[in-house]
Parts: C-alpha cells; sequence; structure tokens
C-alpha cells in the first residue's frame, strides 16, 4: 500500500514541478515583437556547468526516498539549463539564446534531440536518456510523442485513393534546389509561374504538421505529390494540388531535410524511394508511392549531426555532418574538442556507406591540459549544415565549412572545399575567415584552455551552399557568401582561385548571428543574397563581376532574414524573421507579400500556425508555391507548424 501512495505523492510533485516551470515560461509570450529579447539581454558569461553523473531520486538517511525533493529532471534543469535560458533572453557572444518561452513553445522531441544529438551535447553530458526525456518534458511542458498522434489517420481530408505516380518530370523541386548546382532557380516551364503571375498568388490551402513548432523541413515537389518532414518526427507525401495526405510516416527523431525522390532498382514493384534523413543520423529509404520503409541505415561519426538536407546523384546521396563543441565553453572540465565536420557518401540502393570524409585533413592533437586538468584536442569543427552542390563536369562535389572549436584553428573552417565524388579526398579549399568560435568563452583567455585564446567573430560558410554557375563559353564560376557579410566567386579549373570577392554589409559589420545564413539564388545572370540584418535586404550582384547591380530595401524586422531565398525568372522570393515572405522583382521592387504568422484553417483538421520563416525558402511547380512556416532558431523567433499552398488559378 505505501509503494502506491509513494508513486501517487511522486507524480502529485512533478505535476507542481512543471506547474511552476510553465508559469516562468508563460511570463512571457511566445511571440515576440522584433529586437524585443535584444532590449533586455545581458552580455554576462554564465559560469561553467559541471559534469556530474546521473543523478538518483533524492533519499533520506536509510536509503529512504525523499518525497518532497523536486524530481531528478528539475534538479538537473536548475543545475544545467537555467542560467542561460532565462524569460528576457541571454546575450552570448553576440547571440540570444532561447528564452523560457521559446523552449516551451518547442516540441518536447526537439529539445530533447539537442541534448542526445545536437548543440547541447556537451551540457547534457553525464545524463542518463531517462532524464534527458525528463529535462525536455520540463522545459516544455509537453509529453515526448507516442506517434500515432502526429499520423494521418488522426486526421481529415486524406486522399480517397493512391493512383500509381507518374514518372517525374521537369515540373519538379526535388530536395534543396531544383538542380544539383544549388541555384534554387526554378525555370518558368517547370515553375509554372511567371513573373506577371506573382501578383495574383493566393493562398489556396493549408497542411497543419500535429505537434510541430519548428518547421525546417523544405517541401519536395515530384510528380504531383509533396513530400515534407518535421519536428514531429514524421515524414508526410500530400497531394500536390489538392493538400490531401497519402501517406505518413513515423521516424524515430525530428528530421530538418528536404526529402529526395530517386528510382530505386531491387524492391520489388517499387520504382522511386524517398530519402530522408533525421537529426539522430538515420536516413531513411521508403516506397515513394505508400510510405513503406525500404530500408533504413544509420550514419557513421560519433560526435556528428546532421542538420542540412543531402543531395543525390547517380545512385548516391552525399550526406552533410555537423560537428559537436559549439557550446563547449561552458564545460571545460569536458573533453574537448575532437569532432570534425563531414560529407558521408551512401549507396541509394541500400544505405551502405561508400565513404566518409572530414573537413579538417590536419591529424588530431593533445594541444594541452588545461586549468580543470582536462586534455584539449584540436583542431576541430568545421561542420557542414550545408546541402552539398554536384559538379559532374569535374567530379567534384562543393560544401562551404563552419568555424573551429577549441584553441586551434583548422586549415578548412570558413572555406569552400572540393571533394572528389569518387572517394571523398579533399581536391582544393578556399580559407575565407580564420575563426575559432566557442559559446560560453571570454572575448580573451589565457592559452592552455579549450577557449580560443581570441575568439572569432562566428563569420562561416557553413549553413549556405555554393551555387555553381555557367558564364559560357565552357567557364563556370563557384560562388558562396556567409555570415561573415562577403560573396566570393571561385574559378572551379584553377583549384577554387578568388575571380572576385564583394562586401555585401554597408556600415556595420555582421555579428556573431551572421549576415547570410541560409543562401541565396541565381538565375545565370545575377545571384542574390537575403540579408539577417535590421531592416532586412536584398542584394543583387554580377556572376561574372560581382559588382552591386541593386539592393533592396525589404523593410523586415530588426532581425532581418535567415531563409534561403528562391526564384523564378525575374522574381526573388525572401522571407524574414517576421514571418512575411516577399517576392523582389529585377528593379529590387517589392511586387508581393504575404504575412504567413497567422493562424489558418487547415483542411486537415489540425490547429495550424504560422511563425517565422527559417531555413527553407519556398519551392515552385507546376503553377504552385509551397512555403513552410514556423522556426524559432537563434533569434528567438515564431514557432510554427504549417505548410501553405499558394496558386493563381
Amino acid at each position: 500500500m505505501f509503494d502506491v501512495q509513494d508513486k501517487k505523492l511522486r507524480r502529485a510533485v512533478l505535476v507542481v514541478g512543471l506547474a511552476a516551470l510553465s508559469l516562468t515560461a508563460c511570463g512571457r509570450s511566445s511571440v515576440q515583437d522584433a529586437g524585443e529579447s535584444s532590449d533586455q539581454s545581458s552580455s554576462q558569461s554564465p559560469p561553467a556547468v559541471p559534469a556530474a553523473a546521473p543523478q538518483e531520486d533524492a533519499k533520506l538517511s536509510g536509503g529512504r526516498p525523499d518525497l518532497m525533493a523536486p524530481p531528478p529532471s528539475k534538479r538537473l534543469y536548475e543545475q544545467r539549463c537555467a542560467t542561460c535560458h532565462i524569460d528576457a533572453g541571454l546575450n552570448l557572444n553576440g547571440r540570444i539564446v532561447p528564452t523560457t518561452a521559446t523552449l516551451k513553445a518547442m516540441q518536447a522531441s526537439k529539445v530533447y534531440e539537442a541534448m542526445a544529438h545536437g548543440k547541447m551535447m556537451a551540457q547534457a553530458v553525464g545524463i542518463s536518456d531517462r532524464d534527458m526525456r525528463g529535462i525536455a518534458e520540463l522545459i516544455t511542458g509537453k509529453k515526448l510523442e507516442g506517434g500515432a498522434d502526429t499520423l494521418i489517420a488522426s486526421m481529415t481530408n486524406n486522399c480517397k485513393a493512391n493512383p500509381p505516380m507518374p514518372a517525374p518530370s521537369v515540373a519538379a523541386w526535388n530536395g534543396w534546389s531544383p538542380g544539383i548546382d544549388n541555384a534554387r532557380h526554378q525555370s518558368t516551364a517547370a515553375a509554372g509561374l511567371s513573373a506577371a503571375d506573382v501578383p495574383k498568388l493566393k493562398l489556396k490551402w493549408a497542411f497543419g504538421l500535429p505537434l510541430g513548432a519548428s518547421t525546417s523541413s523544405q517541401p519536395s515537389v515530384v510528380s504531383g505529390r509533396i513530400f515534407v518532414g518535421s519536428d514531429n518526427s514524421t515524414l508526410y507525401s500530400l497531394d500536390a494540388k489538392t493538400g490531401c495526405a497519402y501517406w505518413s510516416y513515423r521516424t524515430k527523431a525530428p528530421g530538418r531535410a528536404a526529402p529526395i525522390v530517386a528510382p530505386i532498382k531491387g524492391y520489388e514493384g517499387v520504382q522511386y524511394a524517398v530519402y530522408y534523413v533525421t537529426s539522430s543520423k538515420t536516413l531513411y529509404a521508403l516506397d515513394a508511392q505508400t510510405g513503406k520503409l525500404l530500408w533504413e541505415a544509420s550514419i557513421p561519426g560519433e560526435g556528428n549531426g546532421v542538420s542540412g538536407s543531402p543531395s543525390y546523384y547517380d545512385g548516391r546521396l552525399y550526406v552533410p555532418l555537423t560537428a559537436s563543441g559549439v557550446t563547449a565553453g561552458f564545460t571545460p572540465n569536458v573533453e574537448c574538442c575532437k569532432v570534425r565536420g563531414g560529407v558521408v557518401a551512401m549507396d541509394a540502393s541500400n544505405g551502405k556507406v561508400i565513404w566518409r570524409t572530414e573537413t579538417v585533413p590536419e591529424p588530431l592533437e593533445k594541444l594541452s591540459i588545461n586549468s580543470a586538468g582536462t586534455q584539449v584536442w584540436g583542431p576541430a569543427g568545421a561542420s557542414v549544415w550545408n546541402s552539398p552542390t554536384i559538379d559532374p563536369k569535374r567530379g567534384l562535389i562543393y560544401v562551404g565549412t563552419g568555424n573551429s572549436y577549441g584553441p586551434k584553428v583548422a586549415s578548412t573552417s570558413d572555406s569552400i572545399l572540393a571533394l572528389s565524388m569518387k572517394d571523398g579526398s579533399i581536391q582544393w579549399h578556399h580559407q575565407e575567415f580564420k575563426d575559432a568560435f566557442m559559446l560560453g568563452c571570454p572575448d580573451q583567455g589565457p592559452p592552455g584552455q579549450i577557449c580560443p585564446e581570441k575568439i572569432g567573430p562566428d563569420w562561416d560558410f557553413g549553413g549556405a551552399s555554393a551555387i555553381l554557375q555557367p558564364l559560357g563559353n565552357g567557364k563556370d564560376i563557384l560562388v558562396a557568401a556567409g555570415k561573415g557579410g562577403v560573396a566570393v566567386a571561385l574559378d572551379p579549373d584553377q583549384k577554387g582561385k578568388l575571380v572576385w570577392r564583394t562586401q555585401l554589409w554597408d556600415k556595420t559589420p555582421p555579428t556573431a548571428d551572421g549576415l547570410v545564413l541560409f543562401g541565396g539564388t541565381a538565375d545565370g545572370k545575377r545571384v542574390y543574397f537575403p540579408l539577417q540584418q535590421a531592416g532586412g535586404g536584398l542584394k543583387a550582384l554580377e556572376l561574372a563581376t560581382g559588382k552591386v547591380d541593386w539592393n533592396a530595401a525589404v523593410k523586415t524586422d530588426a532581425r532581418g532574414q535567415a531563409s534561403a531565398a528562391s526564384s523564378i525568372p525575374g522574381v526573388v522570393f525572401t522571407g524574414g524573421w517576421d514571418g512575411i515572405l516577399r517576392a523582389v522583382d529585377m528593379s529590387g521592387k517589392v511586387i508581393w507579400s504575404f504575412n504567413t504568422r497567422q493562424r489558418f484553417d487547415s483542411l486537415n483538421g489540425v490547429i495550424a500556425i504560422g511563425g517565422s520563416i527559417g531555413a527553407p525558402g519556398p519551392t515552385f511547380a507546376n503553377g504552385m508555391m509551397y512555403v513552410a512556416s514556423g522556426y524559432p532558431g537563434f533569434q528567438n523567433g515564431t514557432p510554427g507548424n504549417v505548410i501553405l499552398a499558394f496558386g493563381t488559378h
């Protein structure tokens, strides 16, 4: 009898703890005005987090449980998380840490994945899986999803039939970009839209992603169907015209990638597979027609993560890898920094690894023992969270890399790398900045520590894909821009020789949040970059010279634009932290806009709310445009869970 009462009382104590956190988080709205968190922020660095062993439930003498003690998850949250995640928004090295309100708006699975596989791995050292799950549920006030409530069986407006998929045509946006050059440009024929059609675009339908809060998977459109993932750990297949749902598949973790559809052989009755990668480094191959699992494979690399979209070419998938360590400045008593970014080539027919390359070619070294008695390693970092650009003509893959972690700067961080498609070997690289950056580090510090002696500005190329464009007469140019606000053009025939360099900022250098985050678009004449700065902006550069042709006054809120730009002939589309999607013509004039930061009547019966527009930009096919809305990100953006479809008819 005592055991039963003991369990009931424990649950009561847990409920009290959850309610207390909810009250704290509710003191601040999850829909924030522009710049609100910055005005109330502090620039101080928090103390280091102790790497404690997993905590047992509190006990009194004799091993009796202390029934009034806070649950382990609450104690761990207060020790490991509460110093940085506060109501007002803490300023760390120029970046605003997600507030309690932002965390509360997320799904528990998103918070859990950050601790288990993402940026908070260092803070979660020594915490059991059970307690990580408890912390995630405590922070968000939500349960980790069980699965059935995100599947289409619980929705309305499912498709009444599932006719055979036609062969993919040119009218598709398959993956991060409609082409392997990562230009994010769709022809008029494939888009089914012209510049004259853009002012006529109207919302046709909205699809709510159940239990979603961070809509980071870009909708792919192939064979008249949409394939899109969610932070609710579910992949969906929808009808591109009507939005009815054909099938859903529950993955083991959330995903941020754009799905890819490609032919597959060796599976009876299956012609096309849809490939999708999740944050747990699991790559799935499903029957694109039915959603049936064909295979799943684990992507190798301890300490690595996946937050970018893979690329596909000729039976291979090229998966970008991030490196843990960006938050290691908080934990000087935990060994760092060993993990490097990378790219993995995998056989699309079975998921087997063909090759795996780290982005740092230098050998890993023992650099010092820091003041906490911890071994310091390096060089490390150089994450890749952009979609690889494919160049079959030269047999190369191009990726941008993030900054170094730890006191030693790698030769290939903040760079554009060219890898061999055959074996992944680094053929050449262009390093634009030499930058070691970690959260939790002072601007300057003593030598021999995990933190760099001088913290870098965090100006990397990790998030934006390089764009390969023809110049005529058989010549091509590779263009890239990143957080440092500098665009560069490289000659792929001259081992990445610099062709031109253009500064994109006008008065003030970018902060650690960066100026160009998820990249631009190019149409064969110009390349266009959205700017993450107060008021935003869209700069058009001549491809051949890098000369600024025009600069559009987009007039966003104080956070600007982070989303990747997309284009059709004559029009560039760009989304902002303010949730507004804008269309800009070739004179730099905004000719159409739509505020996605609102509630929508969804056709599938799910509460659908739009928010900030984050990593994925809009996609176009067959006279329709699709955009994912809702992205908290690192600017305390507005969460959301909706896929919006626009058309003119």
